[in-house]
């Protein structure tokens, strides 16, 4: 049973993971705070009994807006479900450093900031939980997505380092690692890379890439909010949790080849 005094806040809550955990951790018992961009795509979340706020993740103002909004309605956030981001695809020399850079500020600079603004909060209850979606792509790597894989092998150190850091005051850091998932991530990444990669001496492994991931089919997102209903419940959650399509295959090979091996495999799907 959810403690019901306890309050969430998950961001990217109109799509896929985000609005599958927010709906999961409702049903559960918690209060609930979505919080995205396209607010008029939360109207389930508010019919389930949760509320909806704006939020660009790369806005400073918004998101101290967001946390002051959650102090003042609800005491603040006790949990907080770092879900925003998406995936910069194409070749490193096509991929304009302007995009590298909005890259980092979604998955890792924003997702800093709002965690900055919950922890003295946390701290100061002696309890506090946070989840930081990340990805298998936070362990291993892919043609044309440097600068994601960047991102979030980012997010994982900064991820351990909180974890670290926050333990002593009664806060957990959760890190939780899907595979490949029914979103619309996999849209927009080829997307990107075909835009930034079409035309150029990289097309080929582009197109190659792209009809990689089009050519798969990933788990559903209420998988994914399952298992972050578990870690955040759990009295003591793991630091990881791999979920979804080809998670723990990927990362176990990862692991145990090595790196010419690895790129071999890759090559023998994508070439190059």
């Amino acid at each position: 049973m959810a403690d019901t005094r306890r309050t969430v806040l998950v961001t990217g809550a109109s799509s896929g993971m985000g609005k599958e955990t927010a709906l999961a951790l409702i049903r559960a018992g918690y209060e609930v705070y979505g919080a995205a961009r396209r607010v008029n795509q939360m109207a389930d979340i508010e019919a389930a009994g949760g509320h909806s706020l704006e939020l660009d993740i790369t806005e400073e103002k918004a998101i101290a807006s967001v946390v002051t909004h959650i102090e003042v309605a609800s005491g603040g956030v006790d949990i907080l479900i770092n879900n925003a981001g998406y995936g910069c695809y194409g070749a490193v020399e096509d991929v304009p450093l302007e995009e590298a850079r909005r890259q980092f500020e979604v998955n890792l600079f924003g997702l800093a900031q709002i965690t900055q603004l919950v922890l003295p909060g946390m701290r100061k209850r002696g309890y506090g939980k946070i989840v930081n979606i990340s990805s298998i792509g936070g362990k291993i790597y892919m043609p044309m997505g440097a600068w994601y894989h960047a991102s979030k092998h980012a997010l994982e150190g900064f991820s351990d380092a909180l974890r670290f850091e926050a333990r002593p005051f009664g806060i957990d850091v959760i890190i939780i690692e899907p595979g490949l998932i029914q979103t619309h991530w996999s849209g927009i990444a080829t997307g990107n890379m075909l835009t930034h990669s079409g035309g150029t001496a990289y097309e080929s492994a582009a197109r190659k890439t792209t009809e990689m991931f089009q050519g798969l089919k990933g788990s559903d997102p209420r998988k994914v909010a399952r298992i972050i209903v578990k870690a955040v419940t759990a009295r003591k959650p793991r630091s990881r949790y791999a979920v979804g399509k080809y998670a723990r295959p990927l990362l176990t090979l990862r692991r145990i080849l090595p790196d010419r091996s690895y790129e071999w495999l890759l090559r023998k799907r994508i070439g190059g």
